[in-house]
């Protein structure tokens, strides 16, 4: 335990100087602090799932640039399945199931067929935008709305149980245990061990009896499920609608988050909380009146901090070593 301290002494330091702030603000501006913190988690919720897709995908040494689309066709699957089924579960194992079909789809091109993973995912995001906008139709309504409730003992938490536990909703739980499952599985499991060494040395790896190919396939594929969430609580929790393109960005945004966490799931989880209360403050700023700014310019200022995050983290992060090549037996 006085190891693990040792080693992440900054990153602890960082986390407790953060949580002091927040709970200083939370007290000293409570009429505004409350309502900002929820928002800025309603925000996180798909980044951190999405962010979780990127970094399965990159640590197994495929660049899954498709999560945009992913994204989308699972929030349009989802949203028309349950409206035309009258079902939220059939339309939540659609939108599950077509994360996971294009997932495979991600998968078996980059790995079986050897196609260049950034033209991939790039073409999966235009089919996507392309598919879910042709065959959009308006005034479809979902049959009820998706369930809520409080979890015990953490909702009585002062700040992190309103915000994480109260009214919660089953996909934002979930992306509070994935972010912490990942992280064991991807650090404390010989799955974890067996895709970091794909993801690192994939020779190495298939000297050692692992079949990188298999496991790559695998795991882009499984990964596409959290997509699927991600794009299920755009259109069933946090609205109630489809509309074209309401990932608008997300995707890349996620792909952002999980470099700046250092493709780890438990500092991609901080980042997209950090960037949610980004979106919460340009929230606020145009709620609130005080600065004549149009509201196209406040909705970029989640991006334009990215960029200049980005800038500041270059150089500092490094990305697994195989990321983006195709394994061949026998050519390395």
């Amino acid at each position: 335990m006085g190891t693990w301290i040792a080693k992440n002494r900054t990153t602890l330091v960082i986390a407790a100087v953060v949580l002091v702030a927040a709970y200083v603000f939370y007290y000293a501006a409570s009429d505004i602090a409350p309502s900002m913190y929820t928002s800025a988690w309603g925000y996180a919720i798909p980044l951190v799932l999405a962010a979780l897709v990127g970094v399965i995908g990159e640590r197994s040494g495929v660049v899954n640039i498709g999560i945009e689309g992913q994204m989308l066709v699972a929030a349009f699957a989802g949203f028309f399945a349950a409206a035309y089924s009258g079902s939220l579960v059939v339309g939540v194992l659609a939108g599950i199931g077509s994360g996971l079909l294009l997932g495979g789809f991600l998968a078996w091109t980059t790995v079986r067929w050897r196609m260049d993973q950034i033209i991939a995912g790039v073409v999966l995001n235009i089919v996507a935008l392309g598919l879910t906008s042709f065959y959009y139709k308006p005034g479809q309504l979902l049959p009820g709305l998706m369930p809520s409730f409080d979890v015990p003992v953490l909702s009585s938490i002062p700040l992190i149980g309103e915000v994480f536990f109260t009214g919660t909703s089953i996909v934002a739980m979930l992306a509070i245990l994935a972010a912490i499952g990942v992280h064991v599985l991807l650090f404390h499991t010989r799955w974890g061990l067996r895709t970091r060494a794909v993801g690192e040395y994939p020779s190495a790896a298939d000297t050692a009896g692992i079949s990188v190919e298999r496991l790559r396939v695998i795991n882009v594929t499984l990964a596409g499920s959290l997509a699927g969430c991600a794009g299920i609580y755009l259109s069933m929790d946090a609205s109630s609608s489809f509309e074209r393109n309401m990932v608008a960005g997300r995707g890349f945004l996620a792909l952002a988050i999980m470099i700046m966490g250092a493709w780890r799931p438990l500092r991609a989880f901080v980042m997209a909380i950090f960037f949610g209360f980004i979106a919460a403050v340009a929230s606020q700023l145009e709620a609130s009146g005080n600065i004549d700014v149009p509201p196209q310019l406040t909705g970029t200022l989640p991006f334009v901090v990215t960029i200049i995050v980005l800038a500041v983290a270059a150089g500092r992060v490094r990305a697994p070593g195989a990321v983006g090549q195709p394994y061949v037996k026998g050519d390395q």
